[in-house]
């Protein structure tokens, strides 16, 4: 069996192909040359972090399907100052469109020391910004951003830092190691 621990960079597909784009989007294969693995899960392209490869089809359900519930932590860069009443509507678990998300751990985070995103997020010297620790356990498309707008804080940056007992660690956006 081989896992593989990838640190995906922001406007990366995490997928080996981008097949019916007119334009060339950067994809797994500019990073990865390991034949028989696949994505278990997805990070969108604007979000950066921790995305678990395998040759194991039962590892990658296990990883990818919400019914098992695997617990997958994000650092996330809000626009704003979170307050209380924020942080306890996300530990709670916040109604969305799709209906209400299971309640989430969350904290505040100083600031990570992480690598510089390219491109930048946008500043705005009269509107701060917080970072935040979310963790969710179960994968609905663009949860954690949608969970974030929803307490009045847009999400700015996303990092998948952790997919149950796996971490990114010291890994540099666009390397990876096999577990």
């Amino acid at each position: 069996m081989t896992l593989i621990l990838f640190n995906k960079p922001y406007d990366v597909l995490s997928q080996f192909t981008d097949r019916g784009s007119p334009t060339t989007r950067a994809t797994l294969s500019d990073f990865i040359d390991v034949p028989g693995v696949y994505p278990a899960g997805r990070l969108d392209r604007d979000s950066e972090g921790l995305l678990l490869l395998t040759d194991d089809g039962r590892l990658q359900a296990r990883i990818a399907d919400p019914k098992f519930k695997l617990p997958k932590t994000y650092w996330v860069q809000v626009e704003g100052v979170p307050d209380d009443a924020a942080l306890t509507a996300l530990r709670d678990g916040v109604t969305l469109k799709d209906g209400p998300t299971r309640p989430a751990g969350v904290a505040r985070l100083d600031a990570p020391a992480i690598w510089p995103r390219t491109p930048p997020i946008r500043y705005r010297a009269s509107i701060p910004d917080t970072w935040i620790a979310l963790t969710i356990s179960e994968g609905r498309n663009r949860q954690v951003r949608r969970m974030t707008a929803a307490v009045g804080h847009p999400t700015l940056r996303l990092i998948r830092w952790r997919i149950g007992d796996w971490t990114l660690g010291d890994l540099s956006p666009g390397a990876w190691r096999r577990a």
